[in-house]
């Protein structure tokens, strides 16, 4: 894993804004930030999520991260909130209300919100703009994932050149994990920050569907029933078979 202190010049005086949920692949994706970027700042999205737990963990992770590694607390900087609530009165899924989580006739399971992450980083770029930052970085995977469409590498590699050739500006969306496992991206982690980084992802991070951030599994928080969880678990447990990690 390269740090900081090896990237070239360049990269170091860029800066980054991160799609910041709050999540285990977010928080993953920050610190691969902050390992490469001179200057990162967060985004935090409301978009009428079925519950608020995701949101509420943010703050708290942010904080985690910064006392966790003083460099990166030095390269960290704003963390901006977007309502984008009217984004859930449209959605219709089980995301954004109280459904049963199934799958839908097209095949997507219903917790797929429909254009959100073509207008998360279509907000972020306006941002990043004004900002003065030109990389985009977004938690998305299409290894382990549900079929979202819009987490494809192809839809955002699409999206980035709609989004430069719409501002006039060469944005370069970076997506970590889009080729990874969820096992490898704990290793990941790991590589990142070691096992106090991997602790604070496992301890701090929010992913379950239903907003169960009560009861603590080894893998984390979670109701341990809904795809993400699900996910989350499958993946830690067959990292933990190839690790040292002891889970303290």
């Amino acid at each position: 894993m390269t740090s900081f202190s090896t990237q070239s010049a360049a990269a170091r005086e860029r800066g980054a804004l991160v799609l910041f949920s709050g999540g285990q692949d977010s928080t993953t994706c920050l610190g691969w930030a902050l390992e490469r970027f001179g200057r990162v700042e967060t985004l935090g999205v409301d978009y009428g999520q079925r519950h608020s737990v995701e949101l509420e963990c943010r703050s708290r992770v942010l904080e985690s991260v910064r006392a966790l590694n003083a460099d990166w607390a030095a390269r960290l900087g704003e963390d901006h909130m977007l309502d984008m609530s009217v984004l859930g009165s449209v959605a219709d899924c089980a995301l954004t209300d109280k459904r049963r989580i199934a799958f839908e006739d097209s095949g997507l399971p219903n917790t797929f919100v429909p254009g959100r992450n073509l207008l998360f980083f279509t907000f972020a770029a306006a941002l990043a703009y004004r900002r003065g930052l030109d990389v985009l970085i977004g938690g998305m995977c299409e290894t382990d994932y549900s079929g979202y469409p819009d987490c494809r590498d192809n839809t955002l590699k699409s999206l980035q050149v709609t989004l430069s050739l719409g501002l006039d500006h060469p944005f370069v969306i970076e997506t970590p994990l889009m080729r990874l496992t969820k096992a490898e991206s704990w290793t990941l982690a790991e590589e990142i920050g070691g096992e106090a980084f991997v602790r604070l992802v496992r301890d701090e991070t929010h992913t379950c569907y239903m907003g169960d951030h009560a009861h603590l599994h080894p893998w984390g928080y979670g109701c341990g029933e809904c795809p993400a969880c699900r996910l989350r678990a499958h993946g830690w447990e067959t990292w933990e078979k190839h690790t040292h990690y002891d889970g303290q």
